[in-house]
């Protein structure tokens, strides 16, 4: 079986692999669709240690096989990858902190045990069976794919403490900027400004119901100043993943207003700390999600209230994954969310 794993810097090969036969509480997953992120192309271009499991974290498929000591699941069930619940004896759950569960972390990060040798970016994959959560049958293959980074988005929002009648910014209109900036809307922000330097991406913004829109720097601090009577914005998400993207949300936010940290920058940011202390600033961070959220996530996909098929701009194959992982880590790139079809070959 054939999975393509990142193998260093601009580096994304296709390997042969052995299907691992699932034990207990195994299950097999044949996938459907898997999502190419954005932290899979900040690992692409840095060509550092990344988790196998992590390579291709988005994804939707089908049980074809159960270990023996699977109870919830079936063969033929629709899935989409998911973390457990809390699971109430590691010493942040007997603390109370069950959203900040160890075992739930270890499957975020890809760390859980037994490893996986591979991600969703292959025919195939065998996963613990809380890895995995049925699919919501109103959600199509390509739809369910993108449940994962609509959950980190949700759960993103549901952190920062946005409030109803909110000026939200989001910062970053890829994926998960499109996806939290639906989130804020649904959460009660009454005007919303994405912020992006792609045309394309500001247009599937507006019309995903941005307010408006605007390129970065100072055009963008001028319109929220305009907006906000010269307040600055209540809240701030910062999507980009840019390192430089985390003063200018600082700058752009009121005093006593909300910074949501979502992209994931692996470059040292330069910041004026004096600023932060002098707007007196909340700070939120989102990594993962809570199991919960994933239902919830669905729900609203299902209903139609969060949109997704609208983000999603390509299909590709394994044999086209190389090409579309080069087209994405181009800063120039026009693609929103590429999924990735492992059984479909196009040779």
């Amino acid at each position: 079986m054939r999975a393509a794993v990142i193998t260093g810097k601009r580096t994304i090969e296709l390997i042969d692999v052995e299907v691992q036969t699932p034990v207990k509480q195994e299950v097999v997953v044949d996938i459907s669709f898997c999502g190419i992120c954005g932290t899979d192309i900040q690992a692409y271009r840095k060509g550092g240690p990344y988790p196998p499991a992590v390579c291709g974290h988005e994804w939707s498929g089908v049980i074809s096989e159960i270990g023996n000591d699977v109870r919830n699941l079936s063969h033929g069930d629709r899935v989409v990858i998911g973390v457990p619940p809390p699971c109430g004896v590691c010493p942040n759950c007997l603390a109370g902190q069950t959203v900040a569960c160890d075992r739930v972390l270890s499957f975020t990060s890809g760390r859980e045990s037994p490893k996986t040798k591979h991600g969703g970016f292959a025919e195939r994959l065998t996963v613990h069976k809380d890895r995995v959560i049925k699919t919501d049958p109103r959600l199509s293959d390509e739809t369910a794919a993108q449940v994962e980074p609509a959950t980190i988005t949700l759960h993103a929002v549901r952190k920062s403490g946005l409030r109803l009648g909110d000026i939200a910014v989001i910062q970053g209109a890829g994926p998960i900027g499109l996806l939290t900036l639906q989130w804020a809307l649904s959460g009660g922000a009454s005007t919303t400004v994405v912020v992006e330097p792609n045309a394309e991406r500001r247009q599937l913004a507006q019309h995903l119901g941005a307010t408006y829109t605007s390129v970065p720097g100072t055009d963008a601090k001028q319109l929220v100043t305009e907006i906000s009577n010269g307040v600055g914005a209540d809240i701030v998400f910062e999507c980009a993943g840019k390192p430089e993207a985390i003063q200018s949300a600082v700058d752009i936010v009121r005093r006593s207003g909300s910074i949501c940290l979502i992209g994931v920058s692996s470059e040292p940011a330069q910041i004026t700390p004096a600023l932060w202390v002098m707007k007196e600033l909340k700070l939120t961070a989102a990594l993962g999600y809570c199991h919960e959220e994933f239902e919830m996530a669905m729900s609203q996909i299902g209903d139609g209230r969060i949109k997704v098929a609208e983000i999603h701009t390509l299909t590709t194959s394994l044999h086209g994954i190389e090409s579309a992982f080069i087209d994405l880590a181009d800063s120039t790139s026009t693609q929103s969310k590429v999924l990735v079809r492992p059984s479909w070959d196009d040779q």
